[in-house]
């Protein structure tokens, strides 16, 4: 990405191997994310460019002679964040706080919209998947990279319990896995917001029980008429604007919890005395780190008894993501997956 809007297709040098604990991987399958929007809108002139893509799948090719969990020909599901498996945090299962980790795309770490990329710290980043390159699972493999594990972030993060009521804000990827999470976890009742009805329709086919498609006051109205005018207990905040901050608190009953996974776009918010101290709400979320989830979701992925994969409504080559940019960013695709 060069720019806002600005999207190239270039030939880059092949990764190779630099540490002992390093892995090549050849990328299977990736995709575009919501949040890969974000720069697309507001990213300043960058001379050079900045490679893109965090989410990845795909089949080891080389390793370093320190790996000793991997070897070649493994297939993998690799977080949105690497991370040496090792450290206090990554013990505590937050990888996305390791002390020595990072995120793709990053410094000299390749983007996953690629055909390939180095690893750092194989063991502890990638988790092996038993399927093969040609397996119908591997669009909801892909998304035990990033967006399951987020919208599960997001729903574990609120504590959902059963017998909640959910109120789930935004109906991207993200939401919908959220809404997928939180009937997992045993929500009595979830209550999707967006206003995009193949969306909600999926979201319908994921748990959601309601579909509330006015923002703003009206669409808060709408969640407290629903709720008998206490608001939701849990409330899934997946879209990162400010706007959507606000509409968390105005659904949010005293007592709950706001869980935000959307990556925030501003920095200053209520959180006094008449936003979140006085009701007793807790604000809570933050980035997924999702290594430490993808082994409790994967054998659900496998054996089918769910299909996170259907969020993937649009399938393009590596060539034609400029133009998967511009169909999620109108809106004329939820999520792009990319085959390399």
């Amino acid at each position: 990405m060069y720019g806002a809007g600005d999207v190239r297709i270039e030939n880059v040098a092949d990764p190779v191997l630099q540490l002992p604990t390093d892995a090549i991987v050849r990328i299977v399958r990736s995709c575009i994310c919501g949040s890969d929007l974000h720069p697309y809108h507001s990213m300043p002139d960058t001379p050079g460019g900045a490679q893109m893509g965090h989410e990845f799948i795909g089949v080891v090719e080389e390793i370093g002679n320190d790996v000793a969990t991997l070897k070649k020909g493994d297939f993998v599901v690799a977080p949105f964040a690497w991370s040496d498996g090792t450290c206090v945090f990554c013990q505590e299962g937050l990888q996305t706080s390791c002390e020595h980790g990072g995120f793709w795309a990053a410094g000299d770490i390749g983007g996953a919209q690629a055909e390939a990329i180095r690893v750092p710290f194989a063991d502890g980043t990638l988790v092996k998947a038993p399927v093969s390159e040609d397996s119908e699972l591997l669009p909801s493999l892909l998304t035990l990279a990033d967006v399951f594990g987020t919208g599960y972030h997001a729903a574990k993060q609120a504590r959902v319990t059963p017998g909640d009521i959910v109120t789930v804000i935004g109906d991207g990827a993200v939401g919908l896995m959220a809404v997928l999470s939180a009937k997992r976890l045993g929500a009595e009742r979830i209550i999707l917001m967006g206003r995009h009805q193949a969306r909600t329709d999926l979201g319908i086919e994921f748990g959601a029980t309601d579909v509330v498609a006015q923002r703003g006051e009206e669409g808060v109205n709408a969640v407290r008429e629903l709720t008998g005018g206490h608001g939701a207990h849990k409330v899934l905040e997946a879209v990162g604007y400010r706007e959507a901050y606000n509409q968390a608190l105005g659904v949010v009953r005293p007592g709950g919890v706001i869980s935000r996974v959307g990556v925030p776009q501003y920095e200053d918010a209520p959180i006094g005395f008449g936003s979140l101290f006085g009701p007793n709400i807790t604000l809570t979320g933050g980035p997924a780190p999702v290594r430490a989830y993808i082994e409790e979701l994967m054998p659900d992925v496998l054996s089918g008894t769910i299909n996170p994969g259907k969020v993937f409504d649009s399938v393009i080559s590596l060539d034609e993501v400029p133009a998967g940019y511009a169909a999620m960013d109108n809106r004329s695709a939820l999520k792009v997956l990319v085959t390399p």
